[in-house]
């Protein structure tokens, strides 16, 4: 083994057959990184150099420990979202924190956990949120509530460097894409998915900017701080939002309804205006690439 890659962070991906977890492989390996993809079928990681895939269910706790040592750091990008609540929780906040704490105790560097920007109160006149905002009650949604559960837990895990990475919707084309595959296929053929508020946020994300930023601090090219503000606490939990510019849902529909051939039904109801409000990962060296030109381009073309 050379003295480069000897030397390369080794990264732990979970999910790294999915939507976000194989962009985040992509990035981690443009990085120098050798990478530990974690899936549950046989020949479903990434086909890259650098990649080494592990087959197995994460929160098994003989499988977490085995991943997990010699590990710089970890990324985890599983959620089940549209299971019922028992699953979410069993897969999202279970599984994930038994990871966590194998990372611990292996004396992992960093762990970065995606979340989500839905653990956010955004009830209509809610205003902008940032990562001291409220986060939603019982009345959240199962995705919400589990995914909110599960930043807890992380907390709770003390010792590594935890960042929870709270993106809002991740647009990016792939089968598996909620945003650009799945919602645009019930827009097509489900009359209720095309009625919306055209004035409600749209907040988003393209998936290559969050795997860039996910790959750079699992990599530990943002340095550790102990102002938030500056980078990852060191030995804390650190949440930190990730959102690209400012759009409406009209700007969305109408460009899935154009792409699929329906028309839009807009309609009058209380919705939420705000802002994810992303300065801390700007702070911390973050830029969107992709502009919402650019991803509403790629959306239609995909459609077509």
């Amino acid at each position: 083994m050379s003295e480069s890659a000897a030397d390369a962070p080794v990264v732990v991906v979970t999910g790294a057959n999915g939507f976000v977890g194989s962009a985040t492989c992509t990035a981690l390996v443009e990085r120098g990184a050798s990478v530990r993809a974690v899936v549950r079928r046989a020949g479903s990681a990434p086909a890259l150099a650098g990649v080494e895939e592990r087959v197995g269910e994460f929160g098994d706790p003989a499988l977490a420990a085995s991943v997990v040592e010699g590990a710089t750091a970890v990324v985890t990008t599983v959620h089940p979202m549209g299971s019922d609540r028992e699953t979410q929780h069993r897969v999202g906040v279970e599984a994930t924190t038994t990871l966590a704490r194998a990372a611990r105790d292996a004396g992992v560097d960093r762990l970065v956990h995606v979340s989500t920007a839905a653990v956010y109160d955004r009830s209509p006149g809610t205003g902008d949120v940032d990562e001291g905002s409220p986060l939603v009650g019982e009345d959240g949604g199962d995705y919400g509530i589990t995914k909110r559960d599960t930043d807890a837990a992380l907390a709770g895990v003390d010792g590594t460097t935890r960042v929870l990475v709270r993106p809002p919707a991740i647009l990016g084309p792939g089968e598996t894409s909620v945003w650009n595959t799945l919602r645009p296929a019930a827009v097509r053929d489900q009359p209720d998915a095309r009625r919306t508020a055209p004035d409600k946020t749209f907040a988003w994300v393209h998936v290559r900017d969050l795997a860039a930023f996910l790959a750079d601090v699992a990599v530990g090219l943002v340095a550790e701080s102990d102002d938030p503000g500056r980078g990852p606490v060191a030995g804390g939990c650190t949440p930190v939002n990730l959102a690209a510019e400012p759009a409406r849902t009209r700007d969305y529909h109408e460009t899935v309804t154009s792409a699929v051939g329906v028309e839009p039904e807009w309609v009058d109801e209380p919705s939420w205006t705000g802002r994810i409000v992303a300065d801390r990962a700007r702070d911390w060296g973050w830029a969107p690439g992709v502009t919402l030109d650019q991803a509403l381009g790629e959306l239609a073309d995909g459609l077509r």
